[in-house]
């Protein structure tokens, strides 16, 4: 059974929630405040987590900063604060995906099984034997173990990041657009736009460029999009 963690102060959300989730078939447990839900995540007990934003003790944003680089399963984040701003703070401190209050039960619980499967596929992949390794100069990305090094010290991408990464070392030198980029990542059913692109560049440029702010491995190229220069 996959467990699911539900960080949510509102008792009826949280249990609309947990309902839904146990009628799919899923084992939930609750937090509804920001200390009970880090201690929570920080356990490695859960598949998923849902995140609500505005929290006593501890913010959502606060908690998905701890826990990014420690958790590697998905972060959903689950909130009635549906400014542009506020979902690109959540996207670029390493969620996956942003639900807005008040949301369909039945359409939670079908963001919940897509990235489920789509985590299961990406980690899936790194069981075959046979590796197919990408050198980016100092950067090296092993697309079926979904790893991805930096002179030879293992970087921590979350789901998004790497499959970004990823899709633009398998197509390099080849201009793509915020727009196609967002397809081709997140999808034509996904809820948000291209701004999410974006961030995750910027995320990705912090981890595998030696200097950020002068990217060389990940171009912006000004009026088009982005392009990934193969440097070996």
């Amino acid at each position: 059974m996959r467990n699911i963690l539900i960080v949510e102060d509102d008792r009826e959300i949280a249990m609309l929630e947990q309902d839904y989730l146990e009628i799919a078939g899923f084992g939930t447990e609750l937090a509804a405040d920001g200390e009970a839900a880090l201690l929570a995540a920080l356990s490695g007990r859960f598949d998923l987590i849902l995140l609500d934003v505005m929290l006593p003790g501890r913010d959502g944003y606060d908690i998905c900063r701890k826990i990014r680089d420690k958790v590697d399963v998905p972060i959903l984040m689950v909130t009635a604060r549906t400014e542009s701003v506020d979902k690109i703070r959540g996207l670029g401190l390493g969620a996956d995906d942003y639900i807005a209050k008040p949301f369909d039960p039945a359409e939670l619980v079908a963001r919940v099984k897509a990235h489920l499967s789509r985590y299961d596929r990406l980690v899936g992949a790194g069981r075959e034997s046979e590796q197919e390794r990408i050198q980016l100069g100092d950067v090296e990305i092993l697309p079926r173990s979904w790893k991805v090094y930096k002179s030879g010290r293992e970087l921590k991408l979350p789901n998004r990041e790497f499959e970004l990464l990823k899709f633009l070392a398998e197509n390099p030198n080849i201009v793509f657009s915020k727009e196609r980029l967002f397809e081709a990542i997140w999808g034509y059913d996904y809820v948000g736009d291209s701004a999410t692109v974006t961030v995750h560049i910027g995320r990705i440029r912090e981890k595998i460029e030696d200097d950020p702010s002068n990217p060389k491995l990940i171009e912006t190229v000004w009026g088009a999009g982005y392009r990934l220069n193969r440097l070996s």
